[in-house]
C-alpha cells in the first residue's frame, strides 16, 4: 500500500534494524516476493490491507528476492511467496503460497497481542499452581471480552482438562480455528488428556508397577502404568513400556500402543533426541 506507515520494503542494508531489532518493538511480517511471482501479486494486497486496519499493532516488510537474492539465499528462503513473521528478533512462524484472506488472518491471530492476553497470563500461572477453579474463572473473563482469540479457547481447554472435564476441553480444541488444530500445543493438549484419562480410571502407579511384577503379560497394566508414567514425566519409560507392549501384542486396545507412543512423541513436540531415538525403534517394531 503506497505511502503507508505500516508497509514498507527492506533490504539487506536495513534488514537487520527494520525487521530483526523492529520486531523487538511490534511483529514484523516479511513478505518475500518477485515481481514475475503471480502468487505474490495475489497475497501482497492482502497483507497490506490486515497491516492497514492493524494500524501499528504490526509491520509488513517487503523484500524483493529478485533484488536480494544473497539475502534471500541466506534466510532459506526456497519458494515463493514465503511470509515469514519475526518478534523479538527471532523468527517465530512463516507460511508459503497465496493463502485467503481468512487464513492469513487466523496465522497472525497465533502471535499478534490481544486485550485478553494479561488475562491468559494469570490463568496460565495459576494452573501451573494447581489453582484450577481460579484460572477458570479468569479464563471466563477473557473469554467474555475477546471470544475470538484462539489462545483463550487452548487456555479454556486446558483449564477444563486440569479439571478432568475432558468433553468440554475437546469441544475448545475442536472449536480452534482450522489452522489451529494442528499446532503443536493443541497436538500436546489432546494427547495428554488421552492418558490423563487412561490414568483416571485405572489404579495407582504402585499398584500397577507390583501388578507386573508378578504378572508381566498383563497388557492392560503396562499400558495404564504407561499412562502414569508419562504423567509424571517418566517419558522414556513410558515409550519403553509401550514400545513392549506394542512387540508383544500389536492388536491390543486397537493398536493403543503405537498409537500411544506417537501421543507421546506429541506431547515432547514431534522433535529432539527421545523422539528421534525411539522413531526409529517404532519404525523397526513396525517393520
Amino acid at each position: 500500500m503506497a505511502d503507508s506507515p505500516y508497509v514498507v520494503n527492506v533490504t539487506a542494508r536495513d534488514f537487520v534494524q527494520v525487521v530483526v531489532e523492529g520486531s523487538r518493538q511490534r511483529p514484523v511480517l516479511v513478505d518475500f516476493w518477485a515481481n514475475w511471482c503471480a502468487p505474490c501479486r495475489m497475497l501482497a494486497p492482502i497483507l497490506d490491507k490486515i497491516a492497514q486496519e492493524l494500524a501499528g499493532k504490526l509491520l509488513v516488510a517487503k523484500l524483493d528476492t529478485e533484488q536480494e537474492q544473497a539475502l534471500a539465499a541466506q534466510l532459506g528462503i526456497r519458494s515463493l511467496p514465503t511470509v515469514r513473521l519475526f518478534h523479538n528478533g527471532q523468527p517465530v512462524d512463516e507460511f508459503m503460497g497465496a493463502l485467503p484472506e481468512s487464513e492469513v488472518r487466523a496465522f497472525l491471530d497465533r502471535h499478534l497481542p490481544r486485550e485478553s492476553d494479561p488475562l491468559l497470563r494469570q490463568a496460565e500461572a495459576l494452573l501451573a499452581q494447581g489453582q484450577a477453579q481460579q484460572a477458570e474463572a479468569l479464563v471466563e473473563q477473557a473469554r467474555a471480552a475477546d471470544p475470538n482469540n484462539p489462545r483463550t479457547l487452548l487456555t479454556y481447554a486446558r483449564t477444563k482438562a486440569v479439571l478432568g472435564e475432558y468433553a468440554a476441553a475437546e469441544q475448545a480444541l475442536d472449536a480452534l480455528p482450522l489452522v489451529e488444530h494442528n499446532a503443536p500445543e493443541a497436538r500436546a493438549l489432546r494427547a495428554r488428556m488421552l492418558f490423563d484419562q487412561v490414568a483416571a480410571q485405572a489404579p495407582d502407579r504402585n499398584t500397577l508397577e507390583r501388578r507386573l511384577a508378578t504378572h508381566p503379560d498383563d497388557n492392560q497394566a503396562r499400558y495404564q502404568l504407561a499412562a502414569h508414567q508419562v504423567i509424571d514425566g517418566d517419558y522414556q519409560e513410558a515409550l519403553e513400556g509401550l514400545l513392549a507392549l506394542l512387540r508383544k501384542d500389536r492388536g491390543y486396545g486397537d493398536d493403543a500402543a503405537r498409537k500411544g507412543i506417537i501421543q507421546v512423541f506429541e506431547l515432547l513436540g514431534g522433535s529432539g533426541e527421545l523422539v528421534s531415538r525411539y522413531r526409529v525403534k517404532l519404525t523397526s517394531a513396525l517393520f
